[in-house]
Order: C-alpha cells, then structure tokens, then sequence
C-alpha cells in the first residue's frame, strides 16, 4: 500500500506546483511585501485569513475533476448555464488586467538582470513575446523543471533572508513613526488589493482541474483522492508560508524607515532586491534578481499560457465541433490574449500600483460569487460520496463565503461612503 501510494504521489505530483508556480509572484513579491512595508504586522490576519478560507474553493478544483474527469468550465456549464456565463463574463473582464499585472513585475526584473536600461512597458512586451513564442513552440514542459528549482531556490533564500532580517536589524521603527489607519479609505482599498490574490484569484480553481484532467490523461493514472490532496497542499500552504515571510522582510527593513513603497516598477524591483541584499549582503544580489526573475517568469508564463487554455474550454463548452481544432485555437487566443494585455500596458504606462490594485480587487470583488459556485458544484448529485468534502471542510466552505462577502462589502461601503 505504501509503494503504492508513492508511486501515485510521483504519478499525480505537478498540478499543485504548478499553481504554486502561479501564487508566488504579485501577490507574494509585490503584495505581501507592500503590506509590511507600509503597515507592519498589522495586516498579517488579512493574509491568514485569506489562505484559510479561500482554502476549500481552491480544493474543490482538483478534487472536480478527479471525481468526474470534468474540468470545471464543463461542470459550471453542466450546473447551470447561468454559472458558466459568471465565469465567462468575470474571466473575460479580469483576464487583461491579471495577465498585465504579472507581465509588468517581471519587465521591471529583467533590467537588473541584464543591465540594460529599456522602458518597463517595452521589457514587458519582450517578455509577453518571449512566452508566446515558447508556448507556440510547446517547449514549456521542458523549462518546467528548471523554474520549478530554482523556485524552491528564491523560497529558502526568502526564508534564509527573514530569519537574517530578524537577527541583524529586529523589528525597529524610527522614534516618532506614526503608524497608519487601516480603516481609512487608502487603507480598506489595499486590503481588498491584498487578500484579491492571497494567494492566488479564486479562478484559478478551474485552471488546477484543467491541469489535473491533462495530468490524468498524460499519465493514464487516475490518483486516489489522498494523492491530490496532497500535491494541492504542497503548492498551497507552501505559498501561504512564503507569503507571510514576504510581509516579515517588509516589516522588518521597510516599516517605520520613512521610505515610500514605489509606485512605479522599475523602482519596486530596485526596492525589493534591497530587501534582499540589505541582510544577506550585496554578494546575494545577482542570485536574488535570477530567482526573482525566474519565479515572476515562471507565474507569466503560466498565466500566458491559462487564458487561452481556459478560453479554448470555454468555447469548446459552447461550439462542441471546435474540439478538433483545439491547438489551432489555443495558439489564435495564445497571440490575441498576449496582445490585448499589452495594450493594456501601453495605455496604462508604468502606472504600476494603479495596474496591481486593480487586477486584485477586481479579484476580490469576484471572488465571493465564484466560491458560492464552486460550492455548490462540488455538491452536485454526479458527485461520489467518497469525493464529497468532509464536514469541517464543508463548514470551512460556508464561513469562507461569509467572510468574502462581508469583505466586498465593507469595500463597496467604504467606496461609496468616502
């Protein structure tokens, strides 16, 4: 039972990398990092409490598709034709900003790392090419490997970095720093901006059974329920815990300095590999910017290639005869989701806190009509007893919806009041 049971561990492992692979970019490097910079510790509920109950709507991606074989996009469709229109209209309305946001961070780390000076918008749009052409060429297996490294490389040079910043500097905010409100205006609107992706949007749930159903079909295996949990809790509390360390180096070197957190990109990446280098040393800057860089390149390029994986589903789910021109359309959405992001960018310039903000409340604010969802897709009758969540989970789930609902509305209150 034991061989078994790794073998199926080393057969289903990869989905829940991969979407760790996708967390830890905006919302850990950009986010969580803002938060303790500008607001110490004080914040650090909001991202516990993110991770905890966006946990089960999360879940109930893989733990889909292994029950039916279905990727969600068909299971919403087959649910309710009102809930497969939801995801449309809020996948379609998020996709370009989402897509933007992850595009920019990256553009501004490609200057450290090549020391070429170039604007952001242009170093994003070499980027965006670059993951076009990669993806067009089906190569992304082969550098899956190498980011998926040098990931677990930037995650313990994160750790190794807190626990330095903790040793060497401590938890000291200049003599007569004042600290600011959450409850103000600015400070509700960052909130909503950081729990939009802590640690990654809801959606994302019907791109892991989307990636857990192609893992099935790769491998022919179809894993025990045990077996995905435990690939979707190495990617997902993984990602919980480097975002945490993420607010603690913000907190630690940033709070109470009197800097301001940048507001544009090219500025940020310079902020954030000081992070870095100011407790490890300036020797750790080159390896900081690679796994940095690697871990923002590896999240856009998962997303590159999502939105048009996720848009083929949607559109095989209304035109059943596209099935057999699937690759073809992939790589037609491939090269109009790309550019349709970058005139975003370009029109937006290097508003880079303006383009993050907004990406991620417009993730929040969706957030609580897509858990609702996956909810109750996850309860339908198709679904096996043995595939069902359990009841602290089923609980978890409720409260989880309560939460994001009284959040969005406690924004949208204090939008409209102030």
């Amino acid at each position: 039972m034991v061989v078994s049971t790794l073998e199926g561990i080393k057969k289903t492992i990869g989905p829940g990398i991969i979407m760790a692979a996708a967390a830890i970019g905006v919302s850990h490097l950009v986010q969580s990092t803002r938060a303790g910079a500008e607001f110490g510790f004080a914040l650090a509920w909001a991202v516990i409490l993110a991770n905890i109950f966006k946990y089960p709507f999360l879940e109930f991606g893989p733990r889909y598709a292994l029950a039916t074989g279905m990727n969600m996009i068909q299971g919403y469709a087959k649910m309710n034709r009102s809930a497969f229109w939801i995801f449309v209209i809020f996948t379609i309305s998020t996709m370009f900003a989402i897509h933007a946001a992850v595009t920019v961070v990256t553009g501004s780390l490609v200057t450290h790392l090549t020391g070429i000076e170039l604007p952001v918008v242009w170093w994003s749009a070499i980027v965006l090419l670059f993951c076009v052409l990669l993806l067009i060429r089906n190569q992304y297996a082969f550098l899956d490997i190498a980011i998926k490294a040098l990931m677990l490389i930037f995650a313990v040079t994160t750790v190794i970095a807190m626990i330095a910043a903790f040793t060497v500097t401590g938890y000291q905010p200049d003599p007569g720093f004042i600290a600011p409100e959450v409850w103000t205006v600015s400070g509700v609107a960052f909130l909503i901006a950081l729990m939009g992706w802590m640690p990654i949007p809801i959606d994302a749930a019907a791109w892991h059974s989307i990636w857990t159903v192609e893992k099935m079909k790769q491998t022919g295996y179809k894993p025990k329920l045990g077996e995905v949990q435990f690939d979707f809790n190495i990617g997902y509390i993984g990602a919980a815990i480097i975002a945490l360390c993420f607010l603690t180096l913000g907190a630690f070197i940033m709070y109470g300095s009197g800097q301001e957190y940048a507001s544009n990109a090219a500025a940020f990446s310079n902020q954030f590999v000081n992070l870095y280098t100011l407790t490890l040393g300036e020797w750790s800057a080159i390896i900081i910017v690679i796994c940095a860089f690697t871990t923002m390149f590896s999240t856009t390029l998962t997303v590159t290639d999502t939105y048009p994986r996720v848009l083929t589903h949607i559109l095989n789910v209304i035109k059943p005869d596209t099935l057999s021109k699937h690759k073809q359309i992939y790589r037609y959405l491939l090269v109009g989701v790309s550019a349709g992001s970058f005139l975003v960018l370009y029109l937006l310039g290097d508003h880079f806190r303006f383009l993050i903000d907004l990406a991620t409340t417009l993730s929040f604010l969706t957030a609580p009509v897509l858990a609702f969802m996956n909810h109750k897709l996850i309860h339908q009758p198709e679904i096996a007893g043995e595939y069902r969540p359990k009841p602290w989970l089923y609980w978890l789930s409720i409260f989880g919806i309560i939460f994001l609902s009284i959040f969005a509305l406690i924004y949208i209150y204090w939008m409209i009041r102030f």
